[in-house]
C-alpha cells in the first residue's frame, strides 16, 4: 500500500544539511568539532497529527534526520530523548547523540514528539510513526531496513522498550498516516536503553513520568500493561542498557528489571551498572567515572555486526549541549 507520508529525496536531504541551523558546541581537542549543522526537520504528520489539540508548533511533532557525509554502515537509530514526557531534551540526549553516530559514518533521526498535556496514546503513536516513516523510506535514505535501532534515555527510554515490546500498543482507533502502512513493521532491530524508565507501576516508576503519560490516577491494568518488563517476548530485539546503581531520579530497578527479562526470554542482553549516582548525563563527556560508556556502546555495535571495526573511531564525549538549544521550536520546547 503506498505510503502518505512525505516522498524523500537524495537532492532533498542534502538541501536539509546544507539550510539546517548551526550551533555552538564547545568540545575538548579530539571530539565534536565545535560547530554542529542541525538539519531542518521534517514534520512527522503531512497534515495535522492524531489527537491534536491545536495547530501550533507544540502539535507538530518532528524528525531532524542527520545523515553523515560519509557512511560506514547501512544501519541506522531512532534517538528519543528523555524529558519526563514533559519536555523533550533535544540537545544533549537528542542531537548530541545523532552527531556522536554520524562521526562514525551512522545515520541518525531525532524525534521531536508530543508531551504533557498529551498523554498515552499519543507519545507512543508518534514513536511508532517516526519507526514507520524511517523504514518506509529506507530505499530513499539508503538504509538497511532490517539493521534500524531505537536509542532512549530516561522517559526516551521508555518510549523505545515500548517500541521494542508491542509497539502496535494503543493503535486501535486512532487514525494517522500510520494506518496506511500495515505492511510496514513498526519494531525496532535493536534498542539502546540509557538510565531508562521501563515501569509504570508506582513501586519502581519515575513518577513525573508515570504522572505525564498516564494522568495522576491511571488505571492499575494499563500501568501493568505499559511496564515493559512485562512485555518481553521471545521477539524482543537485542538491547544495550546503561545505568547508574544511586541514580537519584529513575530507580536502576528499571533496567535490572528489565535486563532480567530480556535474559530469561533468551534475548541478546547487554547491561553496564556504574557505581555512581547520576541521572541525565547524556554521553556524560563532564563525568570522568561515566565518559567510558559510549566506548562499551560502540564495542556492542561492533558485536552485533551494526557498525565495522574500520568506521571511524567514536569522537570523545565533551560537555552537554543545552537540554533544548536556542533558535529551533517543537512540541518539547
Amino acid at each position: 500500500m503506498a505510503s502518505v507520508l512525505p516522498a524523500f529525496s537524495f537532492a532533498a536531504l542534502a538541501a536539509l544539511l546544507l539550510t539546517g541551523l548551526r550551533l555552538p558546541a564547545q568540545t575538548p581537542a579530539g571530539a565534536l568539532p565545535a560547530t554542529q549543522v542541525i538539519p531542518s526537520s521534517v514534520m512527522l504528520y503531512p497534515q495535522s497529527a492524531p489527537g491534536s489539540l491545536g495547530h501550533s508548533e507544540q502539535d507538530k511533532p518532528r524528525i531532524y534526520p542527520f545523515l553523515p557525509a560519509n557512511r560506514s554502515t547501512r544501519a541506522s537509530v531512532l534517538i528519543l530523548p528523555g524529558g519526563g514526557y514533559q519536555h523533550v531534551a533535544l540537545g544533549h540526549e537528542g542531537f548530541q547523540y545523532a552527531q556522536w553516530l554520524n562521526a562514525q559514518g551512522v545515520a541518525a533521526f531525532v524525534l521531536d514528539y508530543r508531551v504533557a498535556p498529551y498523554k498515552y496514546p499519543f507519545e507512543i503513536e508518534d514513536g511508532r510513526a517516526a519507526m514507520l516513516y524511517i523504514r518506509s523510506h529506507a530505499a530513499a535514505f539508503n538504509l538497511d531496513p532490517d539493521r534500524i535501532g531505537v536509542w532512549g534515555s530516561s522517559a526516551g527510554g521508555h518510549l523505545a522498550a515500548t517500541l521494542a515490546t508491542q509497539c502496535s500498543i494503543g493503535a486501535a482507533g486512532n487514525s494517522g498516516p500510520t494506518d496506511t502502512l500495515s505492511n510496514v513493521p513498526c519494531q525496532p532491530n535493536f534498542a539502546i536503553l540509557a538510565y531508562p524508565v521501563i515501569g509504570m507501576e508506582e513501586q519502581v516508576t519515575h513518577p513525573g513520568s508515570r504522572t505525564n503519560l498516564l494522568g495522576p490516577d491511571p488505571d492499575p491494568a494499563l500501568a501493568h500493561q505499559l511496564s515493559a518488563q512485562f512485555a518481553v517476548t521471545a521477539s524482543t530485539p537485542p538491547t544495550f542498557l546503561f545505568a547508574t546503581t544511586g541514580d537519584p531520579v529513575v530507580p536502576v530497578a528499571n533496567s535490572v528489571g528489565f535486563y532480567t527479562a530480556l535474559q530469561k526470554a533468551g534475548i541478546a542482553v547487554e547491561m553496564h551498572l556504574y557505581d555512581y549516582a547520576d541521572h541525565g548525563c547524556g554521553l556524560c563527556g563532564s563525568i570522568p567515572e561515566l565518559a567510558g560508556w559510549p566506548m562499551l556502546l560502540r564495542a556492542w555495535l561492533e558485536h552485533h555486526g551494526l557498525i565495522p571495526a574500520s568506521a571511524p573511531p567514536p569522537p570523545a564525549p565533551g560537555p552537554n549541549m543545552a537540554d533544548w538549544p536556542s533558535g529551533i521550536d517543537g512540541p518539547g520546547h
